[in-house]
C-alpha cells in the first residue's frame, strides 16, 4: 500500500495512492499507518485526482533525521577516498526544519555556491528502540514500517571547508521526502535491495544504482544505531546515496601531497575554486527528478520533482 500526505481545499489529508488518484483516509500522522499489518485504513471521502492537490512531506517535525554517509563504494571514490579504508558506518543528522515536499522548490541560500543533490532511500521506523537491539533481515519488518525517497541536499562549500555536515545539509528545504510512502510488510523487506534509485538534473541522468550496492544495509545500520541513541516511531534514517553527485574530490595521494604544500585554509580555497569549474552543481532554475522503484513496479515511491529557486 502506498500513501500520501497532501493539501486539498484548505485541508491537510492522507490518502491511498491508486493510479492517478488519492483516496482520502482517516489519519493525522504517519505513525497512524505504520502498524496496519496489511489492513486498509478507513476511507474518508471520494477519490481526488493527484494533479489537483498539493503534495506535502509525509514526515513532519519534530522527529529524528539520522543519515548515513558514504554508504556506496563508488560514491566514496568520487569523494576522494578509498572504499577499503572505510570500515565504519558514518552517521550524521539533519535538522527536522529542513523537511519539505518532494514536489516543489529547493531554496538556494544566496551565499551557497556549491549546491549538490543526493537521492536516497528513507527508512521510517514504527517501533521504538530504547536499548541495544540485534536487528536482522528476518526481524527488520518489526522495526521498519515504511520506506520513502529523499534528497539529501548539500551545500558543499559549507559542509567541507567548515567541516560542518549538519550545517551544510540542514538549511530549510534541504530534506525533501516523498512523494509517496510505501508501507512494508515482512514479504516486502526482501525486495528492498532490488530497488533502483535514479536522479536526473534537467533531464540528464546523474545517479542510477540498485540498493544492493549499499555497504551497510538497513539491519546492520539500525543495530549499530541502537547502541548509540533512542529511536521512536516516525523517526527516519536516510541510507546514503550512490555515485553521480556533483562533488568530485581529488584522491588520497593528491590530498596528502597538497597538505605538505599548503595550509588547510589555502587548501579549502583551492577546493572551492576547483569545484566551481564543474557544471554539475545545481543552479537557479534547474529541475531535479528522482525515482525509487523495483523493476516490476511492486514497490514504487513515485517521482520527486524539484525546482531550484533563489532565496528571497
Amino acid at each position: 500500500m502506498r500513501i500520501c500526505r497532501f493539501h486539498f481545499e484548505n485541508k491537510t489529508l492522507w490518502g491511498i495512492v491508486q493510479d492517478n488518484h488519492l483516496i482520502p483516509v482517516q489519519g493525522n500522522h504517519i505513525i497512524d499507518f505504520l502498524n496496519l499489518k496489511g489492513k486498509s485504513p478507513e476511507t474518508n471521502g471520494n477519490p481526488i485526482e493527484i494533479s489537483k492537490v498539493e503534495i506535502l512531506s509525509p514526515i513532519t517535525s519534530p522527529c529524528n533525521i539520522v543519515c548515513q554517509g558514504k554508504n556506496y563504494a563508488q560514491h566514496i571514490i568520487e569523494t576522494g577516498m578509498n572504499p577499503k579504508d572505510k570500515d565504519y558506518n558514518l552517521f550524521f543528522t539533519k535538522a527536522s526544519s529542513s523537511l519539505t515536499s518532494a514536489i516543489g522548490d529547493i531554496i538556494k541560500p544566496s551565499f551557497v555556491k556549491l549546491l549538490d543533490y543526493e537521492a536516497e532511500m528513507v527508512l521510517i521506523l514504527k517501533k521504538e528502540i530504547l536499548k541495544k537491539t540485534i536487528i536482522t533481515k528476518e526481524n527488520l519488518h518489526e522495526y521498519v514500517g515504511a520506506i520513502s525517497l529523499a534528497n539529501d541536499v548539500s551545500a558543499r562549500d559549507i559542509q567541507i571547508p567548515q567541516g560542518q555536515w549538519f550545517k551544510g545539509k540542514s538549511y530549510r528545504t534541504f530534506c525533501p521526502i516523498g512523494p509517496f510512502v510505501q508501507l512494508v510488510e515482512k514479504e516486502d523487506i526482501s525486495k528492498i535491495p532490488k530497488l533502483r534509485i535514479s536522479l536526473k538534473v534537467n533531464g540528464e541522468l546523474r545517479q542510477n544504482s540498485t540498493l544492493e550496492k549499499m555497504i551497510f544495509p538497513p539491519d546492520e545500520t539500525l543495530t549499530e544505531l541502537s547502541e548509540i541513541m533512542d529511536l521512536h516511531p516516525g523517526d527516519i534514517v536516510l541510507t546514503g546515496t550512490p555515485s553521480g553527485v556533483a562533488l568530485n574530490a581529488p584522491g588520497g595521494f593528491v590530498k596528502r601531497i597538497a597538505s605538505f604544500l599548503f595550509s588547510e585554509k589555502k587548501l579549502m580555497k583551492i577546493f572551492v575554486k576547483k569545484q566551481l569549474s564543474s557544471p554539475k552543481y545545481l543552479k537557479i532554475g534547474d529541475t531535479i527528478e528522482a525515482e525509487l522503484k523495483t523493476e516490476d513496479g511492486s514497490l514504487d515511491l513515485g517521482k520527486m520533482i524539484l525546482k531550484i529557486r533563489e532565496e528571497k
